[in-house]
Formats: C-alpha cells, structure tokens, sequence
C-alpha cells in the first residue's frame, strides 16, 4: 500500500463521519419542541422590546477648530522659548479642544441651559412613552441647584384638561423613603413647593390647544447624573490627522433635542475660549478703569483749583519774562511729565503683582506702557496662565505637564517682580533728572511774582493729570476694540443633521439577535444536559467511554405475558431484526472453534438474562444446537426468562458433586425451539466462588461441547461478585451489557479494567432498552430501524428489577 493510500480516508471514515452529523441533527432535532417554545418566546420578547424601547437617533455635525500659533521660539509666540529651553512640553492644541469639546464642564453648562435635566414624555399604556421636548403643552421647571440634591430624582404625574387645569402626583425620595404628593391647579402657570425642591409649571404658547385630555409624564433627575449620560452617548473625535476638524455626533431619542445640544455645546464652547482670549484685556479694562476713575478725580481736584485761584487772584494770563522761562522748560516738562505719567502706571503694576490675590490672575498689559522687554515678559506670563488653565479643564495638577508649566510660572512670575522694580527704580532716577534740570529754570521763574509762581504750579498738576487721563481714556478704547474683535474659536461647517433611521434599535439585528436566541438556548440546555447526566443513554455515551466493539443496541419493549422471550421464528419485527444484528455481529467475532459467550454486566437490572437468553434462542432459529447455562448461581434469573417450572437441580448441583451427579439429567428442553435446551443455575450454594473456581467447572464445559455447537453462559455482575471473573477461563468471548438510563458511566468504565486486564479472549458490549421514543435515544435508531413498527422492546431481569 502507498503512502498516498495510507493517508487517504477510507469511505467507510468518511460515511462514519456522515453518520456522526446525521445522528448529531437527529439528537437535536428529538427536542423540536424546545427550539419551537424557544424561538416563539425570544420572537415576541424581541417584538415586545421593540414596542417599548424608543427609538435612538444619531445627530452628527461638523466644527473646524482654529489653531494657534505652533511655531516655538517664534516673536509671535511667547511660549516658544520656554518650549525650546525644555521647560515644559505643550499638549497638541487640536487635542486639548477636542477634550474640551467633551469636557463634564462644558457639558453640564449645556445640561442647564436647555434644562436636559428635565424631560416631559406622553404616557401611554402600551408601549414606550413618546417624548415631547419642546411639543410639550406644559413646562415643568425646578431650579438645577435643587435638582443636584435629588436622591434619586423625582417623577411627575400630569394630567392636563383642555380648559386648563392641571393634576400633579410627584413621587420623589426623602430621607430613603418614598414620598407621593398629589395637587390640582385650576389653571397654570402655578408652583408646587415640596420637601425637595420648588416645582414650577408653566403653559407652552408655542403649542396649539389640547383636542383632548392628556396624561403626560415628567421626570427630573440630577443634572450631573444627566451630564454623565449625555458624556457616554457624545463623541468627538478628528474627522483626520491632517485637518482640525471635530466630527462632533450624539445619540439621542428626540431629533431637535440633539440639534440643539450639539449647537449650544460649540457656542459654551466658543464663550469660554473667547472668555479665554479676552481675560488679559478684561483684566486691562478693569485696571484702565480704576485708574481713569483715580485720575479723574484728581484733575477734577487740579482744575478746581486752578479755576479757584485765577478767579480768586484776577490772574488772566502770566508776564512775558514767565512765559519766556516756560516756554524754554516745556521739552523737560513734557518729558517729566511722561516719566511721571509710566511712574504711577508701573507702581500700580506693581501693587498688583505682589498682591497675593493675584497670583493665579493674569497681569493687565495694554495699559500704555512703553518698556518694551516689560511688556514682552508680562505676555509671556499670561500666556503661560492661560495655558495652565486650559490644561487643568482636561488634567489634574499631578498631571507632569502641569507640573513643568507650574515651575516656568514661578520662574517667570519672579521675573516679572524683578523686571517691574527695575523698570520701576529707572523711571525713579529719570524722573529725578528731569527734576533736577526743571529746577534751572524754577530761578527764572521766581523773579516773577508770587501769583505767577502759584499758578504755574498748579497748572502744570493739571497738566500732568490731564495727559494721563488722555492716555487712559486712549488706552480703553483700544482695549474696548480688542475685545470687540475676538473671532470665535470653533465654526461649524457641517450643521447639525439627525440620522433619518433609528441607530438603536435595530430591528433586523434585534430579531436576528432572538432568533439565534431562540436557536441557541435549547442548544446550550441540551448540552448541559448532557454534561449533568452521569447514566449511559446511547451509543454515543458508550463510545465516549471505551472503544470495545458494540455488538447491538435492544430497544425498550412490552414484557410478554409469559417469560421474556421476544425473539419469534420467521419474523421480522424489530426485535427480531436487531437480536439478529446481534447474533451476526457475535458470530463474527468468534472463530470458528470457538463456542463459549459469556453475559455480564456491572451491576443488576441491566438485562444480561434477558439478552443472552433472547441471543440463544436467534441461534437456535439458524438450526443450531444451543444450550444456555445459568452461571449466575448467587440469584438465578433463567427460570423468569424462560417460564420454567421452579425445578432445584441445576449447574451448582454437578459442580458440588460431580461423581454422584449427571450433567445432562440436569438440562432441561425448551419448548421456544427444538434445538434449544436450558441449564439452570440450580439450588443457591454457600460457597459459589468456591464452586465457580473448581475445575470441574471446565470438565463441565467440555462436556457441553461435545453435544451444543454454542454455548452461552448466563453469569453475575462481574463489578459486584468475582464469580464471573472466575468463570471467564472457560468462556472464548465476553458480552459486557449495559442498559440506558440504568448504568451509571463511572460504573460501566469497569469495561476498560477488563479490556486492559486481558481478561476474556475478546470483548464486545450490548445496549439494551433504549427507548425510541424518548429524545435521548430517538436518533439512534432512526436510520437503522427505520421500518419498525413502533413496538417497545427491551427488558432488564435480575438483580434489583422491578417487577
């Protein structure tokens, strides 16, 4: 034989393999009934589901997202140095957006502002209830603080009458209990104080009025538990790596509702990354604002008394010599006045650095001054703050970029302190050299008169107060003009749109999901059922256990009215046919001199009387002489098979005393068949192992030989006594019977000790009351006896058999 024909499969592997999936339908298909109930409950669980689930939606749109200036070490960007000193590493802008996007905080904003935190829905009594949002004809309001400190929320009854009146019943928890409150308004809108909270109700105009009676129902829960919800059902992400645009979508059971959502999500947005931009310009304003005030008091101060002093002194204008002076000094005027002018603005600058107040506040910058390097430092500060800020909306402050950019604040803060107190001591010392080269010409201008040095003092207060008032009010509005001109962060260029079909539930998935279900259940029991269960029900159980041939498989049968003989001369049943397949099957393995089948089993009640009994008269139909003997000497079981007179001689009779005792005297004829005669097990001896183990036990044998072409021997439980393993020296062959839904599996595993002891010559094992009818055992038949005519056949006689 080739290697190629080694390795081919034979047709016969394959046509077992075609049986195995044949029997392994058929096993299944016994349990119809189960895969029917099955697939009707998870179909009408999936239609019923289907009614009271509302259908999800998916809203999605589209928000391109300006990006700052990256460029490190860029003028443009002050954060660009420290970026390339390694002091701290800056999170990717777009990703810090989108996390923002999906931010608690942002969200709960939404929450609030749309009321998400409060949903009116129309009850019905079949089917889920249809939400109403804006279709609402009443408005249900309670304040989002109050909500916040819900237990568990609160659920409102409404009924609500076409001429206006209102029936309430609330159901809230107060103190882990339950509480219900009803009341009734004659017309809305109306309040409803409660233990936890003020409910209000409200008329929706935009709603025309009711043709009926409705019954609505309301249910208020906790803005954060609300925020949680709308955080696990919205997704941002980038629509690509090359681009900064947001694919923003949401999953929501009311259309608009979503729309909506997903608009007031980018305008929050939008506000608080304006309210970002615009914080160091805010900060300016209230700084220019202050200072205005300050300022404007004290030139209202100035030119009070200016005005005072000339009507006091009738002074209209001063002497030639005075105004000559003045006009010489005015270049060291005017630049004394604008030292003094930064000098006020840097002090206050500084005040507002070392308060402490202002530590974490960003320090005001378009305020006029004219140091260049100051003004640098202070944008880089706030950018810094800023950017500390939009880290903590999406981090904590262990987050380790929270922590670099904490140092570089530090550092830079104290830079700033110092950068301001040496701005601050050269303003110092210029302003004493203007002085000192204003006081040149204050001699000039004492040789004027008295009331001419008194005037020129006091107006030039006016004027040092009037130049930095102009200042200020410039100032202001170039601040007011930056905060008017902050573009938005966020621009939607895909509009909110609702899916048109429902994303959840999907119907075909839903049935399809109940009816693998329904497929899938019956399955999975009948598998643990078959895991459970600890008897041998089939073949199938038989050949997971041992690979001992199995000679035959005896279904379940009606007992006779006399004996148990089932097998009847020249007919065709299907007991008949499957002794028959038994007995061919035997002879089979048996050779040619080999005369001598022994039948045991593990345990009594398994049949092996009945059988061996039943498998001696089909060799007898073949015209073969045959003698059954009953080795079982412990409880004889052949006298019941066979309807025998209750005679006392038997086997143990010649074994005890073979020289006084004739063998054949004690044979009895069977009236089932010429050719059969019956050896009975005899009178129950005290010793039978003893007896079972003496030698003439094989002279006896021998005896038998001569005059029977087979010989079966009807023996004890072999996994209960040890009789038969004494008696299996004279048998050529052993016939190991088990019977379904009777012997146990760890039991009949007793097989496999026989087969790897060697006990008997061969070995071979028989089924026996296998009940077509039931399901375990159905398919196990179906393809061999299949012209059967329904009858039961199978019996069990011997130890422990219920009569």
């Amino acid at each position: 034989m080739t290697d190629e024909q080694k390795n081919t499969p034979s047709g016969t592997e394959q046509r077992e393999e075609n049986v195995d999936l044949y029997a392994l339908f058929f096993k299944y298909f016994a349990y119809w009934p189960w895969f029917v109930a099955s697939v009707l409950v998870c179909i009408i669980s999936a239609f019923i589901y289907l009614r009271y689930q509302a259908p999800v939606y998916n809203v999605d749109a589209a928000v391109l997202i300006k990006e700052g200036d990256k460029k490190g070490g860029s003028s443009n960007n002050p954060m660009g140095a420290l970026q390339d000193l390694g002091m701290f590493s800056m999170t990717n802008n777009f990703d810090n957006e989108v996390e923002i996007l999906k931010s608690r905080t942002l969200i709960k904003k939404v929450v609030n502002h749309l009321n998400l935190y409060i949903s009116v829905a129309e009850e019905r009594m079949f089917g889920y209830n249809t939400p109403l949002y804006k279709s609402t004809p009443v408005k249900v309001y309670m304040t989002p603080e109050e909500a916040d400190n819900l237990e568990e929320g609160a659920k409102l009854h409404l009924k609500y009458t076409m001429n206006g009146k209102l029936d309430v019943k609330v159901e809230y928890m107060f103190d882990e209990e339950k509480q219900e409150t009803e009341v009734s308004f004659d017309s809305i809108p109306a309040v409803f104080p409660t233990p936890v909270g003020v409910f209000s109700f409200t008329k929706n105009d935009s709603v025309p009025p009711l043709e009926e009676d409705m019954n609505l129902v309301a249910y208020v829960n906790s803005p954060t538990d609300v925020t949680e919800s709308y955080v696990e059902n919205l997704s941002v992400e980038p629509t690509s790596k090359t681009t900064t645009i947001a694919a923003i979508s949401l999953q929501n059971t009311v259309k608009q509702r979503g729309i909506d959502f997903i608009n007031c999500l980018v305008d929050f947005y939008n506000l608080d990354a304006n309210d970002e931009k615009n914080e160091v310009a805010q900060k300016s304003a209230e700084f220019i604002d202050e200072r205005i005030g300050i300022i404007n008091r004290e030139l209202g101060t100035a030119e009070t008394e200016l005005a005072d002093f000339k009507q006091r002194s009738g002074l209209t204008d001063l002497t030639s010599d005075a105004r000559l002076a003045l006009e010489e000094s005015s270049k060291y005027e005017q630049q004394l006045t604008e030292n003094a002018t930064q000098l006020k603005l840097v002090e206050s600058l500084r005040n507002y650095v070392n308060n402490p107040k202002n530590a974490n506040e960003v320090i005001p910058a378009n305020v006029g001054l004219q140091d260049q390097n100051l003004g640098s430092i202070i944008n880089q500060y706030n950018t810094m703050l800023i950017e500390r800020k939009r880290l903590l909306r999406t981090s904590s402050e262990n987050n380790p970029a929270v922590i670099n950019i904490n140092t570089g604040i530090e550092s830079m803060r104290h830079n700033v302190q110092t950068t301001v107190n040496s701005v601050l001591r050269g303003l110092q010392i210029a302003q004493s050299n203007l002085e000192r080269q204003a006081r040149k010409f204050e001699g000039r201008i004492s040789s004027a008169p008295q009331q001419e040095k008194e005037f020129l003092t006091i107006s030039r207060q006016q004027e040092i107060k009037a130049t930095l008032y102009i200042m200020l009010l410039q100032k202001r509005e170039e601040n007011a003009i930056t905060l008017a001109s902050t573009a938005n962060n966020g621009r939607i260029i895909k509009a909110a749109l609702p899916s048109k079909k429902p994303v959840s539930p999907k119907k075909m998935l839903v049935m399809l999901t109940a009816l693998v279900l329904g497929m899938g259940i019956p399955v999975g029991l009948i598998y643990l059922k078959d895991l459970l269960k600890y008897k041998i029900e089939n073949a199938e159980d038989v050949e997971k256990i041992t690979d001992v041939p199995i000679l035959g498989e005896l279904p379940l049968s009606k007992k006779p009215e006399k004996g148990a003989i089932v097998v009847q001369e020249n007919q065709n049943g299907m007991m008949e046919e499957a002794f028959r397949g038994l007995r061919t099957n035997m002879l089979f393995m048996l050779g040619a001199s080999q005369k001598v089948v022994l039948f045991t089993s593990t345990q009594p009640g398994e049949g092996k009387s009945f059988i061996a009994g039943n498998t001696a008269v089909s060799l007898a139909y073949m015209g073969k002489k045959v003698v059954i003997v009953g080795l079982d000497i412990r409880k004889p079981g052949l006298n019941k098979v066979f309807n025998l007179s209750h005679r006392t001689e038997g086997i143990t009779n010649y074994l005890a005393d073979p020289e006084h005792t004739n063998l054949f005297d004690m044979i009895q004829h069977s009236d089932v068949s010429p050719n059969l005669d019956i050896l009975p097990g005899g009178p129950i001896p005290p010793n039978p192992t003893e007896l079972m183990a003496r030698t003439v036990l094989e002279d006896a044998i021998e005896k038998l030989k001569e005059r029977y072409d087979y010989i079966i021997l009807d023996t004890a439980p072999i996994a209960i006594v040890t009789d038969t393993a004494i008696a299996s020296r004279v048998a050529d062959m052993c016939v190991y019977v088990c019977r379904a839904d009777v012997t146990p599996k760890l039991g009949y595993q007793y097989i496999n000790v026989l087969r790897d002891q060697k006990k008997f010559d061969k070995l071979a094992t028989v089924i026996n009351c296998i009940d077509l009818n039931s399901r375990k055992s159905g398919y196990g038949y179906g393809h061999k006896y299949g012209y059967g005519y329904g009858h039961k056949y199978g019996y069990g006689y011997g130890y422990g058999m219920k009569k």
